[in-house]
């Protein structure tokens, strides 16, 4: 048997797991295994459906988003209507594997079944769509991965199943939404101030039942996320200053009991199980880990270097997750006292595929202790090589223990790998993640450059003088400030990154409240808005750079990249820049399979012809050739 070898269309042999759910009585498990398809340039999903006694296994072809009736008879499922585009809901009895279509929309984005296990809470929008124009009347016009909003509500259905009849229908804000809570629904608006709503900083939660509507909260800035029909589950603040602030969990019955806040780092996911016990995740140094809270009592569920990417609970309490490492992907595991793996759907490739273990370090950065990783390459006796900087989005965002699909390529490839979470990031204080607001590139870069200095100390036979950097989003933005701030860096690839932030500020589907918050208000007249830009830098610039976005991205716009790219041209700069035609902000992981493909290529090949053969110029045709 041949071994695998690191490449632009590796990914496309792994299998990734989502969307994790276990039925009540903790019998069945459920879970969507979605496969790249490069023939057929599309992603292929399935609903597995196993049963955990005996492994039996069921599958749906061509459905997503399972979700099981509390009474463990039946399963819905969404289906895509290619042909009429649209979304088929679907209902299968799991006894019997007959299925039927209970409703047909244009969108749907959320399922969620009644307790009476007949009805269903479908959440999706509605928008104009008429076929000459969009209009718009509030801010913003669009968002990433969903387009313009041309007027959007979200809207509400209660479906019964059994006779097919929508039984009750509301609208409600964009960005609204909502879960059952006995035999109401509570929902969560985004509150209006003034002449615009105030997205994802204050909500009015609301209880619907009959009809009638009765306000339980208002401006406050948690949202409702579970209920198990007694009390309620609320995620975030009561009232935030910053959005940039942790997320903590509250119980909501007659009074507001904290639950989290003592725990310090930011929570992220959370359940509500029929006892009262809460089951959340917390990100905490570079680990994702999950934790069942029950009372007073804390108990860790999946707690080590490791990421949790989903997590469903039965009424008695097992556990079933995705769980990912440094060197695996997502598989899932079973949590019932003991934590145990239930699938290996990639331990067949990992086997023949070297993966590269990250090395942890901490470093001193200014008034700060931070934390460091780096993968070192296979090398010979003798031999120095080149390296890759690492920077990832945010700024709270987060590097640690998950699967980065590009740092194991390009380690596998000969580069050492060094990526650090500065501050800003997640996983530590609030305070932590606080720091870098209105200072965005300053102390934060330094962090990054004190990280690299002390990765050299400990591996002496890393190049020096062949070191690039690479980010996307705000690590987009890093790559751009570091190649006008630094000569350390003598090769780049901003991905989807910003160059100016005023027109990001403008033009960004969060540009008028994240924006506001990262560089500062009054963003007309703010001198940090010049400032902190690289656009004004890239006389500075000496290093090659190649810049990739996408056309659809709607989050840090094309124009950043374009703007950066013909000043950096004008000036007799070496710069590239490809654009995908398609694909939202998130394009390098749910771009279609060849769009990665082609995506992952244009990176490893830059980077050896920039930091390993010094080559001039890049050609693209003579790079992709083989691609398709």
């Amino acid at each position: 048997m041949s071994d695998i070898e690191w490449n632009e269309k590796t990914f496309s042999k792994f299998a990734y797991l989502s969307d994790p759910r276990i039925s009540r009585d903790g019998r069945l498990v459920a879970y969507v295994l979605t496969k790249a398809n490069m023939n057929d340039n599309r992603y292929d999903n399935t609903v597995v459906i196993e049963e955990l006694g005996t492994g039996v296994r069921r599958f749906i072809e061509n459905a997503s988003m399972p979700r099981f009736s509390p009474d463990g008879t039946k399963l819905t499922f969404i289906r895509p209507n290619e042909e009429k585009k649209l979304a088929e809901l679907w209902l299968v009895d799991l006894r019997s594997m007959s299925a039927k279509k209970v409703l047909e929309v244009k969108n749907v984005r959320n399922v969620e079944w009644n307790d009476d296990s007949r009805r269903l809470l479908v959440t999706g929008f509605k928008r104009r769509d008429d076929e000459d124009f969009i209009f718009e009347d509030d801010v913003p016009v669009w968002f990433d991965n969903m387009g313009f909003f041309d007027g959007e509500k979200t809207t509400f259905w209660v479906l019964d199943t059994e006779s097919e009849e929508i039984l009750e229908q509301f609208e409600k804000p964009r960005f609204s939404s909502a879960v059952w809570h006995g035999d109401g629904i509570v929902i969560n608006v985004p509150h209006r101030e003034g002449s615009k709503l105030a997205f994802f900083k204050f909500y009015d939660i609301l209880l619907w039942e009959d009809g009638n509507e009765e306000k339980l909260f208002e401006r406050v800035s948690f949202e409702a996320v579970d209920s198990n029909g007694k009390a309620i589950l609320l995620r975030g603040k009561p009232e935030k200053k910053k959005l940039s602030e942790h997320d903590f969990l509250y119980l909501y019955e007659d009074e507001l009991k904290p639950l989290t806040e003592r725990f310090v780092y930011n929570n992220g996911m959370a359940r509500l199980d029929e006892n009262g016990s809460v089951y959340f995740t917390m990100a905490k140094e570079g680990s994702v880990n999950l934790y069942m809270l029950d009372g007073e009592e804390l108990t860790p569920i999946a707690e080590g270097e490791h990421w949790v990417m989903g997590f469903d609970v039965s009424a008695d309490g097992r556990v079933v997750l995705l769980k990912e490492t440094a060197t695996r992907l997502r598989e899932l595991y079973l949590w019932d006292g003991d934590l145990k793996q239930i699938t290996d759907y990639n331990g067949p490739i990992f086997a023949r595929l070297k993966t590269f273990e990250p090395r942890h370090f901490r470093f001193k950065s200014l008034d700060l202790e931070l934390d460091g990783w780096y993968i070192k390459p296979e090398l010979k006796e003798g031999e120095k090589a080149p390296v890759i900087v690492f920077v990832h989005g945010g700024p709270k965002g987060m590097y640690g223990h998950y699967f980065k699909y590009e740092m194991q390529m390009m380690a596998s490839k000969g580069y050492y790998v060094v990526f650090v979470n500065p501050r800003g990031s997640n996983g530590y204080d609030e305070d932590f993640a606080l720091r870098v607001l209105e200072r965005t590139g300053l102390e934060d870069f330094q962090d990054i450059l004190n990280g690299v200095e002390k990765f050299f100390e400990l591996e002496p036979t890393a190049n020096r003088e062949r070191v690039g950097i690479t980010g996307i989003s705000y690590g987009g933005f890093m790559t751009n400030w570091a190649l006008t701030q630094s000569d350390l860096f003598k090769a780049g690839i901003s991905e989807n990154g910003i160059s100016y932030w005023l027109t990001s500020y403008a033009f960004s589907d969060i540009g008028l409240w994240f924006d506001k918050e990262v560089i500062g208000d009054d963003p007309l007249n703010n001198e940090n808005y010049r400032k902190l830009s690289p656009l004004f830098y890239v006389e500075n610039v000496k290093a090659p750079i190649l810049l990739i976005h996408s056309l659809e991205d709607y989050r840090c716009p094309l124009d950043q990249s374009v703007m950066f790219y013909h000043a950096l041209r004008d000036l007799g700069k070496e710069a590239y820049i490809a654009i995908f035609r398609r694909g939202a902000h998130g394009h390098s992981i749910r771009g279609s399979p060849r769009h990665r493909a082609k995506r992952y290529k244009l990176f490893v090949e830059f980077f050896e012809r920039k930091l390993k053969k010094y080559e001039e110029g890049f050609d693209v045709e003579e790079i992709l050739k083989g691609s398709e």
